[in-house]
């Protein structure tokens, strides 16, 4: 499987993030202020909660359950820091995100 269309430019703004599901990948696409839209997996590596359910000021993503933070441009962890979100390949082309979910699995983090 390729590049699949996840969403329009319209449904997420630059300084925001929006959960898609891409074949059965839960995906989090964030678009960091000042940068590239990025796909990460759209659960915490630590207890499987959603990350969509959490918070994102434009550079970092914050999961809601134990406060664990992560840069939004590399999906590493800043709080803890040996933690990292599995990334996807992603593309805007004109008004559309397509991310390719094929060859990533999710991480999953210490407790």
């Amino acid at each position: 499987m390729g590049y699949v269309k996840a969403c329009s430019l319209d449904e997420l703004w630059e300084g925001d993030m929006t959960e898609v599901e891409v074949g059965e990948h839960l995906v989090l696409l964030v678009w960091p202020e000042g940068g590239e839209v990025q796909a990460f997996q759209g659960i915490c590596p630590h207890q499987d909660i959603p990350l969509g359910e959490g918070k994102f000021d434009g550079r970092v993503l914050m999961c809601r359950a134990h406060q664990w933070t992560f840069d939004a441009t590399t999906g590493e962890g800043i709080n803890p820091g040996d933690c990292k979100l599995a990334r996807y390949p992603v593309k805007v082309e004109g008004e559309a995100v397509y991310v390719k979910t094929e060859g990533v699995e999710a991480t999953f983090a210490h407790s």
